[in-house]
């Protein structure tokens, strides 16, 4: 029985033997690891190899330079854009003051066709018809005044197509009665120095004391030389 057993071990049908070397677990991870970060890197190798050969690459940089380039060209338009809007707002404010002056202006020449209105409208009251050539006193209007004065207009002219300028002197007197006795009054502001060339429109005031009756109003026109050149008056009713 023993000897089958030993014949049984060292023969051909003997059983088979494995021999195995033990390893620690750590160090196999380590060595795994290892093999897959060489390989990882081989394979990185060989996809930056193919991207070379192919000119993937290549085409990658000029991408990015021309979207570089379209990005300066949207850049450099922003800005024009706001340079645009900046001077369009400049030009509002600018024709917004330049309304508000035309606006004044507009004021202006409205206020101005009124004075002319009413400058027309007194020489039509006062111009009489068929009136003499060169200078002449052509209205004289009088409204009395709550203290027993009264205010006065007068309009000078020269008649003619190109008249020469004159210069003399224009004096405005009320005369009428002051406790049953004739009287005479000057204008307030005294004889007054004019010059004309056309026509010359004057106001003014002309104070009488109280009980004074008015009953004319007289103008006189003198030359530098004290020559009366036109004169006119007007009858003031009681």
């Amino acid at each position: 029985m023993r000897w089958k057993l030993l014949r049984r071990r060292f023969s051909v049908s003997a059983p088979r033997m494995i021999v195995r070397s033990h390893l620690p677990w750590p160090l196999r991870w380590a060595v795994a690891a290892v093999a897959l970060g060489f390989s990882a890197a081989i394979a990185l190798w060989a996809f930056e190899l193919g991207k070379d050969i192919a000119g993937l690459d290549q085409d990658a940089k000029a991408e990015v330079v021309q979207l570089r380039a379209e990005v300066e060209k949207l850049r450099a338009e922003s800005q024009r854009a706001t340079s645009v809007a900046n001077t369009a707002e400049s030009l509002l404010r600018a024709e917004r003051a330049t309304q508000e002056r035309l606006a004044g202006t507009l004021r202006q020449l409205e206020e101005e066709s009124q004075a002319l209105k009413a400058d027309l409208g007194f020489f039509e009251r006062l111009l009489p018809a068929g009136a003499a050539e060169g200078l002449v006193v052509r209205g004289l209007e009088a409204v009395p005044r709550g203290n027993g004065g009264l205010r006065y207009q007068v309009l000078v002219m020269q008649s003619g197509k190109s008249p020469a300028e004159f210069k003399g002197r224009i004096e405005v007197v009320a005369s009428g009665l002051l406790a049953g006795k004739a009287a005479s009054w000057p204008a307030a502001e005294g004889p007054r120095d004019v010059t004309l060339r056309q026509y010359l429109r004057l106001e003014g005031v002309l104070d009488a004391p109280n009980g004074a009756v008015i009953k004319t109003l007289q103008v006189r026109v003198t030359d530098a030389r004290g020559v009366e050149r036109a004169a006119r008056s007007l009858n003031l009713p009681a």
